[in-house]
């Protein structure tokens, strides 16, 4: 049963996806990053490629987990993914916990997911947050939802993220660790 699930599409920013992935596993949490492409391996937006550890065609019930989504140029593949739409509709709609970074919160704010929530992303996507307070914090949890403004706040991001899964304890220890 995996605790949280890193979803990937082509043009992905890699530091986002990575450095969460990365902060996770170290805090013990059991990660998998997803493709959404229909291949294993996903190019990201400075032409890293990396291999997933599934296709969302291959994912198991994770309605237990965190759902994650990195930003970058290819957030908008998101919007077009139904599966995956529909995926995070019901995590909302059962109070489970969802969390995006840099441009991915519009998809949130797409689905109507922020009206009422205190939300951050990339500056220049604010508007897309439809209804959402912007907070000037790096990271921000809200209830299930977690946001975070970009690549300089990942480590904040992922640190976050353990906390809500493992405690404060446990991200304390792995920020000691990465001396973050």
């Amino acid at each position: 049963m995996y605790e949280a699930i890193m979803f990937l599409t082509e043009n992905f920013e890699e530091v986002e996806a990575i450095a969460t992935l990365d902060i996770l596993r170290r805090g013990g949490v059991k990660a998998a990053s997803v493709s959404i492409t229909g291949e294993r391996v996903v190019k990201g937006s400075r032409d890293i490629c990396v291999t997933a550890d599934l296709i969302f065609e291959e994912l198991p019930d994770v309605s237990n987990a965190m759902l994650i989504l990195p930003g970058g140029p290819g957030t908008t593949s998101y919007k077009e993914h139904e599966p995956l739409l529909e995926l995070l509709r019901t995590h909302n709609a059962h109070n489970r916990p969802l969390a995006a970074i840099c441009a991915a919160p519009t998809i949130f704010g797409m689905l109507g997911f922020l009206s009422d929530k205190t939300a951050a992303c990339y500056p220049s996507c604010e508007p897309q947050l439809n209804a959402a307070k912007i907070s000037k914090d790096p990271t921000v949890t809200d209830r299930n939802i977690t946001t975070s403004k970009g690549v300089g706040t990942s480590i904040n991001f992922a640190l976050e993220l353990l906390r809500l899964l493992k405690g404060n304890d446990e991200a304390t220890r792995i920020a000691d660790m990465i001396l973050a």
